[in-house]
């Protein structure tokens, strides 16, 4: 009988998991991925998704990150 593996992931590492996934897909529908280098290709996928999504978090802000200062009255950013 197999082990089962349970896993609880924040939601920033749900959303690379899921990019790796995407990622990693693309690397297997070009048959670049085999047995013999799949876990490299696996690390290079989460990789890329980490690469991306702190661009990402780089170039733009989510309505959380934003504040209105009162005392001044433009936004700002946290």
């Amino acid at each position: 009988m197999s082990e089962e593996t349970f896993l609880s992931l924040q939601p920033s590492e749900s959303v690379i998991a899921n990019m790796a996934s995407r990622i990693f897909a693309a690397y297997l529908q070009k048959g670049e991925v085999n047995d013999a280098n799949a876990d490299e290709y696996i690390r290079k996928s989460t990789q890329l998704a980490i690469r991306i999504a702190n661009h990402t978090d780089t170039v733009c802000k989510s309505d959380g990150e934003w504040i209105v200062e009162k005392s001044t009255g433009p936004v700002s950013l946290l």
